[in-house]
């Protein structure tokens, strides 16, 4: 995906432009050259779905002067400056303003490629993290986004819904690749504000002076207000709250009690991961957690969530096998039973993995989907199943599957259904009626 991303060259010296621009095209990426800041400026806006090397000493616009322009339309757009020798310094500085790296002349094409390569991932993760906030910034897509019938996703979403109406912190705990990121989100859009920013920040691999920076400022001159102010009114997302130093605890805390009850901002903490012996309680100091915790959400693990299982993955099969311009891969009811029996250690994440492999494997028509299965749990070091359910529950996950692919694939011609299955009508409304299925979803 980062290799379609745009690459925009900006240099006064034609050869030079010409030059990178052929190592980039040579290595996949789609690039665009511009000779001077003002031209590339023109055509660069804030969903520019790209990155941006620029050469520092231009005439008219230098490079320092683009950058600053590029920071205050989009500080998210990675910036690569080229410098020559003796510049040094002055790339320095140019890192302090929000650049994203530099490379000094004469500089090996190898290593710029790198720096790309990076600097394009960077880029994409931020356009799909601003691409869920716009699609979220409609609460009624929550609903969509958050799948299943089970009785632990029809309570998350009865809670979302009441919690994100109310003013308290939120802290929000659970196993790796449930979505609570998504969650966080979620709680944003369905609230009263909705219409006020949400910045998020992620404690992870931040020092303390990083992140107080980061949080509290001072900000740097022109590159923006600290997070605390740009979230003010609206709503502030910390992620990997349990890596904070008992020292930046302190410090939030010390926010938080600046912000008035019920609170100017509201906080939503979001505990990613943490050690198997210790809970989110021993990780943060007992007022700051109880401060964060006016609301608490745990999201369910996967492997509690019965034919929602089968739900998710059929469906992350049809966006796969659309993708990749192939048909659905069959799932077979063995292959349905191990989806259910399988521990999902990796939750939600690790389902739609080895959902796109297995529509990539059925392509070439090599392999079967249990042994993706298998290695992927095995890989985890976890036992292949958990505890035991009942054949009826496997027969009723499977058949309601079985439905629901064949209400897709024929959209919702009852009569085409009817006659694959070979069920009479009656037989086939019940059974819709039993797992909840409605033909109008279908047409």
């Amino acid at each position: 995906m980062s290799r379609q991303m745009r690459v925009a060259i900006v240099d006064d010296e034609q050869d030079m432009r010409q030059s990178i621009s052929q190592w980039l095209a040579l290595s996949g990426f789609s690039t665009e050259t511009y000779c001077d800041g003002q031209e590339a400026l023109a055509a660069i806006d804030a969903d520019f779905p790209g990155v941006v090397i620029t050469d520092i000493r231009m005439p008219n616009m230098d490079g320092m002067a683009l950058l600053k322009r590029l920071v205050a339309l989009d500080s998210a757009i990675p910036v690569i400056m080229i410098t020559g020798h003796g510049d040094v310094p002055i790339a320095v500085e140019a890192m302090r303003l929000g650049a994203f790296d530099f490379l000094e002349k004469p500089f090996d094409p190898e290593k710029m490629m790198e720096l790309a390569e990076r600097a394009v991932k960077k880029r994409s993760l931020a356009l799909e993290a601003r691409a869920l906030r716009s699609e979220l910034a409609d609460g009624s897509t929550i609903m969509r986004r958050l799948v299943g019938a089970s009785d632990e996703m029809q309570r998350l979403r009865e809670d979302i819904l009441d919690i994100g109406q109310a003013d308290g912190h939120v802290l929000i705990d659970g196993e790796t690749g449930t979505g609570k990121t998504l969650v966080a989100h979620a709680l944003h859009a369905v609230g009263p504000r909705a219409a006020r920013k949400l910045v998020s920040v992620s404690c992870a691999g931040l020092s303390d002076e990083a992140l107080a920076t980061r949080l509290f400022g001072p900000a740097e001159d022109g590159i923006g207000k600290p997070l605390s102010e740009e979230a003010r009114g609206g709503t502030l997302v910390i992620e990997d709250i349990e890596c904070l130093s008992e020292a930046m605890q302190a410090r939030l805390l010390g926010w938080l009690n600046t912000i008035g009850t019920p609170p100017e901002t509201r906080v939503i903490a979001v505990c990613n991961t943490h050690r198997a012996d210790q809970t989110i309680e021993d990780a943060l100091r007992a007022d700051l957690y109880f401060r964060l915790t006016a609301h608490k959400i745990t999201l369910p693990p996967l492997r509690i969530r019965g034919e929602d299982i089968l739900a998710l993955f059929t469906t992350y099969l049809d966006q796969f096998a659309e993708e990749y311009g192939c048909p659905v891969p069959e799932v077979s009811m063995p292959e349905a039973a191990q989806l259910l029996q399988a521990p999902w250690p990796g939750n939600v994440r690790q389902l739609v993995n080895i959902a796109e492999r297995a529509v990539l494997q059925s392509r070439r028509e090599d392999g079967a989907l249990m042994s993706l299965i298998m290695a992927d749990n095995e890989a985890a070091n976890e036992a292949m199943t958990t505890e035991g359910k009942p054949l009826k529950e496997h027969v009723e996950a499977f058949e309601r599957m079985l439905i629901d692919n064949t209400m897709r694939r024929h959209k919702g011609s009852i009569t085409a259904v009817m006659e694959e299955l070979r069920l009479p009508r009656r037989t086939l409304n019940e059974k819709m009626a039993k797992y909840g299925l409605v033909r109008s979803d279908y047409v």
